[in-house]
């Protein structure tokens, strides 16, 4: 069975993601990288559910606005595969943003990515969620 993981992005008007920066515990898949918040579904729970769940748990954030973005399969670095179920929304710039995993949240910019250690197969879709953030510049904001 393939583990099915939600990931959201959460961007800014100029393009900078809220990501998290994950704990650095052995075993931890994933340890000390930055990643945009998310985490595996529970049993029964569609993708959208999953991702809206994992966002408000980890950063008390409520984005009404998530669109889905697109699916990727990958493997962790054991081989283990699992499928992303990638989400985008805007960032309200209302609602305080709260870190409840890892070692902190952060907005960064997408020309400040390779300052941090983040996996290079999301700044593809970091820079795919831009550009449907761009192209949904009728989104209104709450």
């Amino acid at each position: 069975m393939v583990d099915k993981v939600a990931a959201i992005w959460v961007l800014r008007q100029d393009g900078a993601a809220l990501l998290q920066h994950r704990d650095d515990k052995p075993g931890l898949r994933h340890a000390g990288l930055w990643v945009p918040p998310g985490g595996h579904a529970d049993a029964g729970e569609s993708m959208s559910e999953c991702a809206h769940r994992e966002l408000k748990e980890e950063t008390e954030y409520d984005a009404p606005d998530l669109r889905f973005l697109m699916s990727t399969d990958r493997e962790y670095e054991d081989g283990v595969a699992f499928q992303v179920s990638n989400f985008w929304c805007r960032y309200d710039e209302k609602q305080p943003i709260v870190c409840h995993e890892g070692q902190g949240l952060e907005f960064v910019k997408r020309s400040d990515a390779e300052e941090y250690r983040i996996l290079n197969f999301l700044l593809k879709i970091w820079d795919d969620a831009i550009a449907a953030s761009n192209a949904h510049s009728d989104v209104v904001r709450p």
